[in-house]
């Protein structure tokens, strides 16, 4: 038996740092939403008690350091499975980009095990599996859009972002989560996101609104150590984006564009100087049920 789960990419609607918390972790408080650029895993069970991981790409970790690896470990571990399991994963959302993409690929391995072992696991479970795993993982097990508190574990379900274009794009670097969190000091952060602005704009399906909302103060410690983020954000203002931020601790900016019209000049502009620059749609629905 086979199954195959589809892990979509995630952006930053608005991301806001609190506070340095006494373990260590940062206090946050975020939106995020998912769009339509995804991995997708196909999972096959093996009858010997293993852990196989495949993949196209040849730039990820294949081995215990891969985030679906951890959670196959983990879910086999807690719930005392001894079959094994072999995972193809064909990587499309761009790695150390700031779009959760080992996170959401930890996510739809808990889902997908989950179904081929029939293990009937909730999805408020599954999402305390995925803390243990990584702060966005809970979040990627159902998707949606949310507002994320506490480590970003502490999840409210909200509505809908008004439908629009997304258009990413991956500079060509990479950027630590540690070391942008390691440099940040709360104390130094001009500027902080409206996130009571965003979801009111959220609420009213205002498109206007919630593109002068955006906001990340993470920019002001990943911009300095790469300009070329501010030069994709000003790039895509000016060439018609109706809004544009860095998601999570970047380096990958998005544009958010109503007018369908806008998006051939908006991606040729931006292809002319970046190699990965994607369209995609928001995706509104949650990938799983929770109870409310």
């Amino acid at each position: 038996m086979k199954v195959y789960e589809k892990a979509p990419a995630k952006i930053n609607l608005s991301l806001d740092v609190l506070r340095k918390r006494e373990d260590g972790y940062h206090e946050v408080e975020m939106i995020m939403t998912m769009v339509d650029l995804a991995d997708r895993l196909e999972m096959e069970e093996l009858p010997r008690d293993t852990i196989i991981i495949s993949s196209q790409a040849g730039y990820i970790p294949l081995d215990e350091k891969n985030l679906a690896f951890q959670a196959a470990k983990l879910i086999k571990e807690r719930y005392g499975v001894r079959k094994g399991v072999y995972i193809h994963l064909d990587k499309r959302i761009p790695v150390s980009a700031g779009l959760a993409g080992g996170s959401t690929d930890a996510a739809a391995t808990l889902r997908g095990l989950n179904r081929l072992w029939k293990l009937n696991i909730p999805a408020e479970e599954l999402r305390k599996l995925g803390e243990e795993l990584g702060s966005d993982v809970p979040f990627c097990v159902t998707g949606g859009t949310a507002i994320a508190r506490g480590r970003g574990e502490r999840l409210t379900p909200i509505g809908s972002p008004p439908p629009c274009w997304v258009v990413l794009v991956k500079p060509p670097i990479n950027v630590s989560t540690a070391d942008v969190y390691g440099r940040f000091r709360v104390d130094r952060i001009r500027h902080r996101p409206q996130t009571d602005a965003m979801l009111r704009a959220i609420e009213e399906g205002d498109f206007p609104r919630l593109c002068g909302a955006l906001g990340n103060v993470l920019e002001e410690v990943t911009i300095p150590m790469h300009p070329e983020v501010r030069n994709i954000k000003e790039s895509m203002l000016r060439l018609g984006a109706d809004g544009a931020l860095m998601s999570g601790s970047g380096p990958t900016v998005f544009a958010l564009v109503q007018r369908e019209s806008k998006l051939a000049r908006i991606y040729n502009g931006l292809r002319g100087f970046c190699r990965e620059v994607h369209v995609v749609r928001l995706l509104s629905t949650p990938l799983v049920q929770t109870r409310t």
